[in-house]
């Protein structure tokens, strides 16, 4: 890894990180991980955590095409 670019697991942009994790929280609804009460995501098996990245990575890819086809926020029909 390049010198001055560990990151670890914080946003870049610190006023992002609330949005971030209602996201994060928006994304377990989605598919159905119970969000502990507590917000500590350790005792959840790491198959149900990677399920969430996945779903938010796949929301954030479909906003990403809806931005660059010029449709922010419309639906494909058949989605």
């Amino acid at each position: 890894m390049a010198r001055g670019s560990n990151t670890g697991n914080r946003a870049l942009v610190r006023s992002a990180e609330s949005a971030l994790d209602n996201f994060k929280y928006e994304a377990a609804r989605d598919i159905g991980v119970q969000v502990p009460d507590d917000n500590y995501w350790g005792d959840l098996p790491a198959r149900q955590c990677g399920a969430v990245g996945g779903h938010m990575v796949r929301k954030m890819i479909e906003m990403a095409e809806e931005s660059l086809a010029g449709r922010s926020g419309t639906r494909r029909a058949g989605r």
